[in-house]
């Protein structure tokens, strides 16, 4: 075949682009069936023409770019640079191509671990050199003898080609390869070599890079089988990639992976999956530090022009996404959704990325903002915030216009939401000004007390929020159920004329979002995972909202106990007919009265039984957390995006909706001491140190406490303690008074006291009986 008929065109999708040659098409025709590969909260694929269009070049004319004189000053901690001889005739590599943006969330399920692979040719292996046990005695013969012969030869024969290397590691030469979950490597000996490898001698690690080189060259010209997989699966847990000397050759390596099939990416996902924590984290860090270091180089001149490698971040932003797939698909993610996180990220211009992936969604420019699960939480905060003041300057700048447009004189409250509020009647006030508002929603928000003088600086507007979610998520009003079991709150299935107040919910929270502000509210998890169902508005408004697939999990962090019956169900070994006497119905009280609902049509005739209790679960779970809610949680869902209606909400994750409403939960009360500002107190006064001893000496139930106390909340905003302008004024009363918080300025007031058991007696005291505004 010509190189043209191989060498996709950029406008090609990566499907396609990374399509085998024809003859092997005929071969394969089950691979195109197979579900697409999609990255957590990512709705596209990455395109490799960051920098200037126009200017891949040739695989050897990167290794050229490596100069020899570099080889003789390298340290034998790190990979030397190598000297190679001219490789001619090179294709070059075709580029990853974008796919076309989707503007939904894509569900992040793979293919089942059940899937059979489609059944691709066997190559002929070479004989194994080697089994584990001989290679480890090899090494240890090299301590008493250093003598590396036998130990250089097997990584000169093993790293000389992808056949080699299956050879080399492959558990079982003649095993088949029906099913994706299994790559047929031997683990263990993989991480014996590299193990090894970095302890050997120069020459050594030389001559596995120099073999890595030629297996890519050769993999590049011919077709590839499924032992290429494990040789990619295999060469990308190098550690020798740890080194920028290495960066050429692992730049190529990891756009031959990225440029692969979707159904080979679908085998590296499920092999991911099933590495050992160590080496997955490994390999994400591996991953990241890349990134990091090309677009900030210590050295600039030990990388080629970023005009010449333009491919190398989006390259490896695909690999990580195959890398971040595969935690999500885990019962238990092998790391936190947070070790994904670039910080490096946090300093180039977010809102370039953010304006480019609005902008040029559909094309070929790459963006950080198709791959989300690399940037931070602090960093999305900032491209939320700065997406909404900018929405917020474009509709007071309409607001200008139209009152000049009229000839009427501009006020500058028409620049602000303004609130004005009775105390006595919080909830309906709110609700009608927020409805007679609506079109204001995105202005800056500015809350007045009727009849209270003063200027709403943050802190009027803080108590609003504070005493409007107090009063409305109290079990008296009926709106929300308290669970004690699971410290959370949740709709309650109660059936009303008018959801309004869902609705006022919403805005509220949109409203904190829109506005930093951090609120007190405690919803499970699931909560946010359905406010992202789906992230954007559907214009269809017959399209269901807040539907989202739900599980005995997700049930177990609102009602553990009775998610915890229901796993008993699923695992009854008796006769679940008989032994539990269930139907397919569900009862509720409402008001008094129990209540019945079938769980499908005819359910109160249809017995649970060992056949059929899965579906019983899953519907009794799906009932309680979606279906007996709906019109409740759609008026919150709606009342939450006629806020925050942006395509930024497509970045993040539901964990991270929860932190940016809620605030993290984890605390770091030195960082706290470190940003205190002291009002009437130096920090080198006695009563001051006595507080820190005491405060950090605090068990966290405590401390969360004395949070909770002086700011409202126990949780930190996302940008850390920092954020919470925290102040500690001295009171100049009594030291038998106990200590006093202003929560709207996150302010202590603390009485000079003598000694450090009489402040932490004090202390202990008001923050264990207090609500917030002080002891009621």
């Amino acid at each position: 075949m010509s190189e043209a008929g191989r060498v996709p065109s950029p406008a090609t999708p990566l499907v396609v682009a990374a399509a085998a040659p024809e003859e092997r098409k005929g071969k394969e025709p089950e691979r195109e069936k197979l579900p697409p590969i999609v990255s957590a909260g990512a709705g596209a694929t990455a395109g490799l023409d960051r920098g200037a269009k126009g200017q891949i070049s040739t695989f050897s004319s990167f290794i050229s770019a490596i100069s020899p004189k570099k080889e003789a000053a390298e340290n034998r901690s790190s990979p030397a640079h190598l000297v190679f001889p001219n490789i001619k005739n090179v294709r070059d590599q075709p580029p990853i191509c974008l796919d076309v943006r989707q503007k939904q969330r894509v569900s992040m399920d793979a293919s089942s671990s059940e899937m059979k692979a489609p059944v691709l040719p066997e190559p002929i292996l070479p004989i194994q050199p080697k089994t584990m046990k001989d290679f480890q005695e090899d090494v240890e013969k090299v301590k008493s003898s250093g003598d590396w012969k036998a130990v250089h030869d097997f990584y000169l024969t093993t790293f000389d080609s992808f056949p080699e290397l299956n050879a080399a590691f492959k558990k079982d030469a003649t095993a088949s390869f029906n099913t994706i979950e299994d790559s047929g490597i031997n683990a263990k000996f993989v991480n014996a070599v590299y193990d090894t490898l970095l302890n050997t001698p120069q020459d050594i690690q030389k001559t596995v890079l120099k073999g890595i080189i030629n297996s890519l060259l050769r993999e590049w010209k011919g077709p590839r089988t499924k032992d290429d997989l494990r040789a990619y699966f295999i060469l990308l847990q190098n550690p020798q990639f740890n080194s920028t000397s290495t960066y050429v050759i692992y730049a190529h390596l990891l756009r031959q992976i990225a440029t692969l099939v979707e159904a080979d990416h679908h085998f590296l996902v499920h092999w991911f999956k099933k590495l050992s924590q160590k080496r997955f984290k490994q390999l994400v860090e591996r991953l990241l530090q890349f990134i990091s270091l090309r677009l900030f180089p210590a050295k600039p001149e030990e990388f080629p022009p970023i005009t010449k490698c333009s491919w190398w971040i989006p390259s490896a932003a695909k690999v990580l996404a195959l890398l971040n797939t595969a935690n999500n698909l885990v019962h238990l993610p092998l790391i936190p959704y947070t070790d994904f996180y670039n910080s490096t990220l946090d300093h180039i211009d977010l809102m370039e990325e953010y304006h480019t992936w609005q902008n040029f969604g559909n094309s070929h420019r790459f963006s950080f903002c198709q791959y989300p699960f690399v940037i931070s939480i602090a960093a999305k905060k900032i491209i939320i915030q700065r997406d909404s003041e900018q929405q917020m300057i474009n509709i007071a700048r309409q607001s200008l216009v139209d009152k000049v447009s009229r000839r009427q004189r501009p006020d500058m409250n028409m620049l602000f939401l303004n609130m004005k509020v009775r105390r006595t009647h919080l909830v309906s006030d709110s609700l009608d000004e927020l409805t007679r508002k609506r079109a204001d929603l995105k202005k800056k928000l500015k809350v007045t007390f009727v009849g209270e003088a003063g200027l709403d600086m943050g802190g009027l507007t803080k108590e609003w929020f504070l005493l409007l979610i107090r009063q409305i998520f109290h079990p008296d009003y009926g709106m929300f159920t308290y669970h004690k079991d699971s410290h959370c709150h949740w709709f309650s299935s109660f059936k009303c004329d008018n959801y309004s107040e869902f609705r006022l919910v919403g805005i509220l929270m949109g409203l904190a979002v829109y506005n930093s502000i951090t609120l007190d509210i405690r919803f499970p998890p699931c909560c946010y995972k359905k406010l992202l169902s789906p992230p954007i508005i559907p214009s269809d408004q017959n399209i269901p909202v807040g539907i989202c697939s739900v599980t005995v999990d997700d049930l177990c962090q609102i009602m553990p106990e009775l998610a915890h019956g229901l796993s008993e169900l699923l695992s009854h070994e008796g006769n679940v007919e008989e032994d539990f006497y269930s139907t397919f119905q569900v009862f509720q009280e409402e008001f008094g009265i129990i209540k019945s609902y079938n769980l499908k049509p005819g359910g109160d005739k249809i017995s649970v039984t060992n056949q059929n209790r899965k579906e019983y679960v899953q519907l009794y779970t799906d009932f309680l957390l979606n279906k007996s809610i709906y019109k409740q949680f759609a008026a919150f869902y709606y009342g939450f995006h006629s806020v925050c209606a942006s395509n930024a909400l497509m970045l993040l994750r539901p964990e991270e909706v929860e932190i940016l409403v809620c605030g993290s939960p984890d605390l770091d009360m030195h960082a706290l001491q470190r940003s205190t500002q002291y009002d009437g107190y130096a920090k080198t006064d006695l009563t001051i140190k006595y507080f820190w001893d005491v405060v950090l000496g605090f068990p966290l139930d405590l401390q969360k406490k004395l949070l909770h106390f002086t700011t409202g909340s126990d949780r930190v905003p996302v940008g850390g303690m920092a954020d919470l302008n925290f102040k500690i004024s001295k009171n100049e009363t009594s030291t038998n008074w106990l200590p006093v918080a202003h929560t709207c300025f996150n302010q202590l007031c603390l009485p000079p006291y003598k000694s450090k058991k009489d402040l932490k007696q004090k202390l202990i005291i008001g923050i264990s009986n207090s609500e917030g505004f002080g002891l009621e």
